[in-house]
């Protein structure tokens, strides 16, 4: 079962497998969203982990030589995997982790594009985010977010956000980016590392893993990217994905 027939569905866990199988679309040789263009990770080597006499300094890092005088100390320069993301990372690693999603402020752009494109619009969103901080005076204060708020065969729409410390006065747009609240609440939160092509695994076994606790979720869920979504092959992306269990009512809870 593919990542769009996944969040289509609605995830309405607490059927029967057969029910699910039944309703799931027919199998496609359609390439997965990023076969062409995945996600790479962006990471400064760890001088401490070199070899005697191979240790160099990350390039962020690098001093920079004056002809006429002594070498400065290094000057950490933070880049954006420096961002926090929504929930610190657990002290211990488990599949799957209960959190609670704070509500922080945000700036929004709206894309719909194709599954095969999916890498560069999604890119190009956080780009016109970017570019309308700056020009705000606004600083990034979190990794960016994609939340999939409606998902077809052949492609999705989303929003693309970037978390900010607040939004600018006003609350007006900024050549088209828009501010709002990240999705906040409990949520589900399960790590998947590897290339983009190899996501949809990743959430075939997290929907197996709410299958057997019977947990109904929203028909949406949310990526943070912990590493940096750039074009190119990399086998270490980090993302984290978030999936909204659905709110029970006294009524149904009865």
């Amino acid at each position: 079962m593919t990542r769009p027939a996944l969040v289509a569905a609605g995830l309405l866990l607490l059927g029967p497998l057969a029910a699910l199988a039944q309703n799931a679309p027919p199998p496609t040789n359609a390439p997965s969203p990023a076969e062409t263009d995945p996600l790479p990770v962006t990471t400064a080597p760890d001088p401490s982990k070199s070899g005697p006499g191979t240790a160099m300094p990350a390039p962020e890092q690098a001093p920079v030589r004056d002809p006429g005088g002594s070498d400065p100390a290094p000057v950490a320069k933070p880049g954006a995997s420096a961002l926090p993301t929504l929930v610190p990372a657990p002290t211990e690693a488990n599949d799957v982790d209960e959190v609670t999603l704070p509500a922080k402020p945000t700036a929004i752009v709206s894309g719909q594009t194709k599954w095969d494109e999916a890498v560069a619009s999604l890119t190009e969103s956080f780009k016109r985010i970017e570019a309308a901080l700056a020009k705000a005076g606004v600083k990034p204060a979190g990794r960016p977010l994609a939340v999939f708020t409606k998902t077809e065969e052949d492609g999705f729409q989303y929003e693309a956000m970037i978390p900010i410390e607040a939004a600018p006065a006003g609350g007006a747009e900024v050549d088209g980016v828009k501010f709002g609240s990240t999705p906040s609440g409990k949520a589900l939160r399960y790590r998947h590392t590897g290339t983009y092509e190899e996501i949809d695994g990743t959430y075939e076994t997290l929907t197996a893993y709410l299958e057997v606790k019977e947990i109904d979720v929203q028909d949406r869920f949310v990526e943070e990217y912990v590493s940096d979504l750039k074009g190119g092959s990399d086998e270490k992306l980090d993302i984290n994905i978030y999936a909204l269990p659905k709110e029970t009512t006294k009524e149904q809870a009865k």
